[in-house]
């Protein structure tokens, strides 16, 4: 079988970690995010509790990859964006 090509990417509020690998056909989202590095140059990254994705659609770790994949990793909310939008009507409504 012939290597694939992903790429892994880590975006933050001024700047993306981005990493383009090679790997074994068959290979995994946790594979790649290990082999790319992310988490040691990205410390705040908890291992344990990671959001990821392949091109914008959630994923397991244990999903297999193909080639031309971009595995993203989310960082998590710092707000509920539906209580966002809450309070914004909420002030709609007492202005109006």
């Amino acid at each position: 079988m012939s290597p694939i090509h992903v790429e892994v990417v880590y975006a933050l509020p001024f700047r993306q970690d981005c990493s383009e690998i090679e790997l074994e056909a068959g290979a995994t989202v946790e594979g790649a995010i290990e082999q790319s590095g992310v988490l040691r140059r990205n410390p705040e990254i908890d291992p344990a509790s990671l959001w990821v994705g392949i091109w914008g659609r959630r994923a397991q770790l244990s999903d297999r990859l193909r080639d031309g994949d971009r595995v993203e990793i989310y960082r998590p909310l710092v707000a509920d964006p539906k209580e966002l939008r809450r309070r914004r009507v909420g002030k709609k409504a007492e202005k109006g």
